[in-house]
This record gives C-alpha cells, structure tokens and sequence, in this order.
C-alpha cells in the first residue's frame, strides 16, 4: 500500500473506532499529509511501514522554521497518533516518533468575561432588529450551559427538557451529557420558540434545529462568531473575545463559587480532569481569600498562647 491507502485506513479509524467529529478527523489527517507531502518533494521514497526515526526529524526541523511552537507540537502529536495506529494494525512494531519531543509550550489562560461584561455586551444587542431575541438567547445559553459552539449550532429542540430543568448536548465524540440550565435561560428559550422562531420559514431539514438564520436553516459556526464580533466591537472591552470566553467565564463562575471541579468536569464534557483543572490557574485571588477566610492559621481571631 501507499501512503494514501493508509492514510485513508488510519481516517476511517479515526472515525468508527474512536468517534473523532470531522473537524478533529481532517487536522489528524492534515498532520499525516504533511509529512508525506514532505518526502515527495524531497524525492524521498519510503513507506509508512519503513520510515525511520532519522527521516522525521528532519521533517521536524524543516517545520520548526516555518510554523508557530503549539502547530509544531499538535504535529507532532497527530503523526504520534498515526504511528500508534500502524503498530496496532500491525503494519510495524515501533513508532518513530517516540523519542522525539514535543516542543515546550507556554500555558496559555484564556480571557474571561465579568458578568456585568455579559450584561454589557447583552445591552449592546440592537432589540428593534429580527435576530435580536435570538442573538440575547444564544449568549446566555453559550454563558449559562458552558457550550462549545458546534454544540450551540447542532442543539435540537429535541434536546430540551426544560420542565425538567435540563438541555441534552452531543458533545465531542457523540458523547452525551445533561447539563442544568437557569431559569432565566429557561425563559428566554421558550420566548425565542414561541415568539420569534415562529416568524422565520423553517426548512424541512432544520425543523427540530433551535437557532435558526433568517432563511430557515441552522446558523454557521462563523455566523456565531461573528455574531460576538459585532457586539464587542460595539463595546468597550479590550479582551480577546469569541464564543469559547463564555465557555470559559462558565466554568471560571462557578469555580470561583464553590463548585466541584469534578461536577464541573461533567457540565463541560472535558474526557479528563486535567483539561478541567486549567481552571484553577485563572483566579489566584479568589483562592488566596479561601485559604485567608477558612484556614485555622489565617483566622484573626486566633490568638497566641
């Protein structure tokens, strides 16, 4: 086989055995290309069953020159994966990349919002125009449920249980999760469904859909972001914002009130705990008053003997 059939044997892997979403499935599948587009204009012929350790790390260094230091490790990560994938079907014994290091990567702490930084960015929201309500309704459900934006644009009214205080989401991997939702959330769905919904001709395909364009079809990825974009150009905040700060603010609100992170771990549908613990990093001052209000040692009205 060439590289292609096992790049296409390592997709369709990726796909039915581990349940990757399609965008995960095209940068693994981005990352394998590279290298093999990498030997073609080198004139090197060597398959993926014979290619050495040597080989990829001058693939390494080539990339190093001309891709930021996180690309550089997500590539490198990806042909990992790849190679992993070959030694369990069998097609060789080792990976070649199993002494080659990642580069080091700075922890970078994403941007978070204030609640009244939503609520500002909320007023800014123009209510004598069409999408209005469902402008309001999408950020709150993205600030209140903790919501990736593919997971925002693919809710289905379907999904709402909302008498029970609950929406279902399809998260990564077609995974599941219930994640509770406010009242107030609560109410602003219903308005949207009831009021606004109703005035846009709904196509066939996208009756059960619950964020809606103009024409009657789901909204875009893009379209939610640009969305955000408007308003914050409206607005005075000097942060970096998009659809994941809310994400972000989410999780970061409910830390900083005392929430478990484990139960956090779940609302978010982070596979690991350790995705979650970013978290901690974000507000240093709100755990140094903890340890000032709650620990015997920080307690003022404990006097020396």
């Amino acid at each position: 086989m060439n590289w292609n059939n096992y790049i296409e044997d390592y997709i369709h892997f990726l796909k039915l055995e581990r349940g990757l979403s399609n965008n995960s499935i095209l940068a693994y599948q981005r990352d394998t290309v590279k290298l093999k587009d990498f030997l073609n204009y080198h004139d090197i012929e060597v398959s993926p069953i014979e290619i050495e350790s040597e080989i990829i790390q001058r693939f390494v260094y080539e990339i190093s020159k001309i891709v930021e230091v996180r690309t550089q490790a997500r590539i490198i990560s990806g042909l990992k994966s790849f190679f992993d994938f070959l030694i369990f079907e069998n097609y060789r014994e080792d990976n070649p990349l199993e002494l080659i290091e990642s580069p080091k990567i700075g922890r970078k702490l994403p941007d978070t919002l204030t609640t009244d930084e939503i609520d500002d960015l909320i007023g800014l929201i123009d209510f004598s125009k069409a999408e209005a309500q469902r402008n309001h309704t999408i950020i709150e459900t993205l600030y209140s449920c903790g919501l990736r934006v593919s997971e925002l644009i693919t809710l289905k009214i379907s999904d709402l249980f909302l008498d029970e205080g609950f929406i279902r989401v399809i998260g990564k991997g077609n995974k599941q999760r219930l994640i509770p939702v406010a009242e107030s959330t609560q109410a602003l769905i219903n308005s949207y469904i009831t009021e606004s919904r109703t005035t846009i001709k709904v196509k066939p395909e996208h009756t059960d859909t619950l964020f809606l364009n103009r024409r009657g079809s789901g909204l875009t990825r893009v379209m939610i972001f640009t969305i955000i974009k408007r308003l914050c150009e409206l607005s005075s905040i000097s942060k970096t914002i998009s659809p994941h700060t809310f994400r972000h603010s989410f999780a970061t609100h409910l830390l900083e009130h005392g929430a478990d992170l484990r139960a956090i771990q779940q609302m978010l549908g982070h596979e690991s705990i350790t995705t979650t613990e970013i978290y901690l990093h974000l507000d240093n001052s709100h755990l140094r008053n903890t340890i000032e209000l709650f620990h015997p040692r920080n307690k003022n009205e404990i006097q020396k003997p």
